[in-house]
């Protein structure tokens, strides 16, 4: 077998199908496949027979292993067959930053916590010694939920023959990407990644604020840190992944939530001083790299690669729109003479308020005389002579009942039938009291999971052991078999082999809709897993699990 013979349909190590061709890299071919074994997509790198880059990509997925950070797509094998060198990883639906940036530059805080997910990740995998070596457009993912993921580890660079790289480089690679989500333009001497150059002033590329008017100052002052030579105004330059990540961070906050979801956290963050009044360029419809909505082909551009032409499919049109600025001052805080004032005042809001306060007190005063009339007409009823029975008091309410406090949860496909890994970037959309966000395994050829395996599924922490009294899970198509197990023994921490866990309710062959899982005993635990175990058909085929939603009563 030759890498000309690699073509749709062909088995290669008698495990992954070959379905599409995706990219050509230098004589490398990138494919779309079928893991049979595992009835998963996976990408499939291959190289020809012979092809000097062999060791250099073996190498390449022994680094890759480091990377245990999830935004980084896995490397699942490497090997060669008939002669060809072949590196399969992971697939995740979703939309490069090249195909993005076709329609436009991104706003400011969408931006922003591209890069800062990608310097988190960076972050992590600079810690183990080793570097990505090709931090592009082309390599970053926002994935159909909103999630990123990172493709190419080590075997990205590998395929170029550009070398393993540094961390330093990938910083710099990072100070690009930001600097033309930005502006739209790559900072640069030449076109990239379907982009023109950024314009250079007396041998200095401009800042971003000096390409696109909007852009906020403190991404522009980040930006010019990472790529100045020197940084304006003597700033200490950012040359690691962590410095990147913190001061970013500053910016668009902490949260992991892609930004269309954001909207309160910026302008709390706002208010505290944290983002300047730039970065209120929001989204009017939200732009692609914020579309949640699932693609209906594979021929759109995924896991980094389109069909292999030059350039990817556009995305929808999308145009930054600013909100309306604040009303002018004259430099003090104070209106200026000819600004209209505002309707209302802080002396009328205080006359309303003591008018309720008043209105408050006369009500209260009359159920008090009211309810001692009553007590005396009562005490009346025998003669006059009161009771002697002591009143009544009420006692402290109990703590059982009411939905309980899901503070983490964790995907479960334990090795050796698992692989470890059943779509955790999702795992959260499961109690973020969303009906329309969910969580889907993935796709089996049976609703037995394949055979492969006793099942899948979630399991969530309580903080502490908790009285459980029942548990709903929202489910997704006909024909889902759940289960609720906890844990045999309370060792303080989840088990992390199916046979750490006991079942204490089962539900078989359940229709779409919440599915109510009641313990036959009174159960008190801190985790709490949700089993599937027979899977419904989806319209492809292939079964998959769904929850939307899962609830804990005590």
């Amino acid at each position: 077998m030759s890498n000309q013979t690699v073509s749709p349909g062909a088995l290669l190590a008698g495990r992954y199908r070959i379905a599409e061709l995706l990219a050509e890299i230098d004589g490398a071919r990138v494919w779309r496949a079928v893991d049979e074994v595992l009835s998963r997509a996976v990408v499939v790198d291959v190289l020809p027979v012979g092809d000097p880059r062999t060791n250099l990509l073996f190498d390449a997925a022994r680094r890759a292993a480091a990377a245990n950070d999830p935004r980084f797509l896995r490397v699942l094998d490497c090997d060669m067959h008939d002669g060809v060198t072949y590196c399969v990883r992971e697939w995740a639906g979703g939309r490069t930053l090249e195909r993005m940036l076709g329609s436009g530059p991104l706003t400011g805080q969408q931006a922003g916590w591209l890069a800062r997910e990608v310097s988190e990740a960076l972050e992590n995998l600079h810690r183990t010694g080793y570097a990505h070596g090709a931090i592009s457009p082309a390599t970053v993912v926002v994935t159909d939920a909103g999630a990123i993921k990172i493709i190419g580890v080590s075997t990205e660079a590998a395929l170029r023959s550009s070398g393993a790289g540094s961390p330093e480089e990938d910083v710099h690679s990072l100070g690009e990407l930001l600097f033309a989500s930005l502006t739209g333009r790559w900072p640069g001497p030449a076109p990239a990644w379907g982009l023109q150059p950024a314009p250079v002033e007396h041998g200095r590329l401009l800042s971003p604020r000096q390409v696109r008017a909007g852009v906020p100052r403190s991404l522009d002052d980040i930006s010019d840190r990472l790529l100045g030579d020197p940084p304006r105004h003597h700033a200490p330059p950012i040359t690691s992944a962590a410095g990147l990540s913190a001061a970013l961070s500053g910016v668009v906050g902490s949260s992991h939530e892609p930004p269309n979801q954001m909207d309160e956290t910026v302008q709390v963050a706002r208010q505290n001083g944290s983002i300047d009044d730039a970065t209120q360029v929001v989204p009017q419809p939200p732009p692609p790299a914020l579309d949640p909505t699932p693609q209906p082909s594979y021929a759109e551009a995924q896991n980094g690669y389109g069909a292999p032409q030059p350039a990817y499919n556009q995305a929808a049109e999308t145009r930054p729109v600013r909100r309306q600025p604040p009303p002018p001052s004259n430099g003090n805080g104070r209106r200026r003479h000819d600004e209209p004032k505002p309707k209302g005042s802080w002396g009328g809001r205080i006359l309303i308020l003591l008018a309720i306060l008043a209105l408050l007190s006369v009500i209260a005063m009359a159920q008090f005389l009211l309810k001692g009339a009553m007590n005396n007409d009562q005490g009346s009823d025998d003669g006059g002579t009161k009771s002697s029975a002591p009143p009544q008091t009420s006692t402290t309410p109990s703590s059982t009942g009411g939905a309980a406090k899901i503070v983490g949860a964790k995907d479960f496909d334990p090795e050796p039938a698992g692989n470890g890994n059943e779509h955790p970037e999702d795992v959260k959309n499961t109690y973020d009291g969303k009906a329309t966000t969910t969580w889907t395994t993935m796709s089996y050829s049976r609703a037995n999971l394949g055979g492969q395996k006793p099942g899948v599924g979630i399991y969530y922490d309580l903080g502490a052991p908790t009285a459980v009294s029942k548990v709903q899970v929202a489910l997704k198509g006909d024909g889902t078999s759940v289960q609720l197990l906890v844990p045999k023994s309370d060792g303080g921490a989840a088990p992390t082999e199916v046979d750490g866990w006991k079942p204490v309710a089962t539900q078989e062959n359940q229709p779409e809709g919440t599915v109510t899982l009641t313990p036959s005993a009174p159960t008190e635990t801190q985790y709490v897993l949700v089993w599937l175990t027979k899977l419904p058909k989806d319209d492809g085929g292939k079964y998959r699990g769904t929850i939307s939603e899962v609830t804990i009563q005590k």
